[in-house]
């Protein structure tokens, strides 16, 4: 077996087993973590269809943004865990009624694409862990971005630079009732007012 199929395969069994925990944990928690793992086991599968640039920015955006501002939330509202009155069976008709969509849409686009007809698609396959020397994704959209589109990049920046400072600046309040500490008259007193003598009454 080809090592790309082994991680191929692997891949998809570690994305199908935490997608299952996702939606069968009874932790908040839990199910946070296993959504970063499914987000990590996908990535992996679009590292190895040759998506780089899709792979790194699921990563990025997703799991170094998304899941962790999930997590945060979920353990800063410290939900328990509580126990669901719901049965088995009154769950089955919404998961039927999903499932024979979902089905439905992808048998339409298999049908488009004919992908169950191998004998008129001439499939080859193409191994992209040995397709070192090639141009990857990454370099492309670099290429592009920084070069045909650099304007509308830099200026993309400059308005996210703009709404931060924005931000900053409205969650800013200066209150003038609150005693702060002022450093300079602290230094600039004199010895003489620091100590008071008192006669104490025998």
């Amino acid at each position: 077996m080809q090592i790309d199929i082994f991680l191929f395969i692997t891949f998809s069994i570690f994305a199908l087993i935490a997608s299952i925990m996702v939606i069968s944990s009874s932790n908040a928690v839990h199910s946070v973590l296993f959504l970063i793992l499914v987000f990590c086991n996908i990535a992996g599968l679009l590292l190895l269809f040759g998506a780089e640039f899709l792979s790194f920015m699921l990563l990025i955006v997703y799991v170094g943004a998304i899941a962790v501002l999930f997590l945060f939330v979920v353990m800063m509202l410290n939900i328990k865990k509580t126990s669901v009155n719901q049965g088995f069976f009154s769950i089955v008709p919404i998961g039927l009624t999903v499932f024979f969509i979902l089905f439905t849409q992808l048998s339409k686009v298999f049908n488009i694409f004919n992908i169950f007809n191998l004998k008129q698609n001439n499939f080859i396959w193409i191994s992209w862990i040995v397709e070192n020397q090639n141009i990857t994704n990454i370099q492309v959209i670099g290429n592009v971005l920084y070069t045909k589109y650099c304007f509308l990049f830099i200026l993309s920046g400059l308005i996210l630079l703009v709404a931060m400072i924005g931000a900053i600046v409205l969650t800013m309040h200066q209150r003038t009732d609150v005693r702060k500490q002022k450093i300079e008259i602290q230094l600039n007193r004199t010895f003489g007012g620091s100590l008071k003598f008192i006669e104490l009454r025998k």
